[in-house]
């Protein structure tokens, strides 16, 4: 089926995440927004879309040429630096304090400048060297994984320190 394939495209789904993710940063930092239900949802999609890459797009990117090896590991290395800063924030009780505010930045810089460095060098490898059918192929694997952990509670507080190793 064509445009089938393109649905499941795990490049658009990461960028899908992604734009989510900064929108969610957006309400957290909002006086108008629930900021505690947007940290909350926040934490669930860092966590579900981290896990599913690692588990199930990392390695599989990492067989392609043009694809850098370097720079998938290091994208796990900031998957934990990012999970770090989120936990931080989630022990913040008073929502909207200068503590809060602090530690919103912390995660927001650390998981910002992934993202980029992602779509630079990860996701531009994947999309010019990994054949369309391969692609939809991993989406299909991340989205499962994904609305796994979604279902499992990842974003809690004690399975994001599980993760952490806290």
């Amino acid at each position: 089926m064509a445009g089938q394939g393109k649905d499941q495209d795990v490049v658009a789904m990461i960028l899908e995440d992604h734009r989510t993710m900064e929108e969610l940063f957006r309400r957290m930092r909002s006086v108008e927004a629930d900021r505690e239900a947007a940290r909350d949802e926040f934490s669930a999609l860092l966590i579900a879309h981290g896990e599913a890459e690692e588990a199930k797009v990392y390695g599989a990117l990492k067989r392609f040429r043009g694809v850098d090896d370097d720079e998938v590991e290091h994208g796990e290395e900031e998957h934990a630096e990012g999970n770090e800063a989120l936990l931080k924030l989630l022990e913040v009780d008073d929502v909207g304090s200068d503590e809060w505010d602090e530690r919103l930045e912390d995660l927001v810089k650390a998981v910002s400048h992934h993202l980029d460095e992602e779509e630079r060098t990860i996701l531009n490898g994947a999309r010019e060297n990994v054949p369309d059918e391969r692609r939809a192929e991993l989406g299909a694997a991340f989205l499962e994984e994904r609305e796994r952990q979604l279902a499992s509670d990842c974003g809690s507080i004690e399975n994001v320190r599980k993760i952490v190793g806290k």
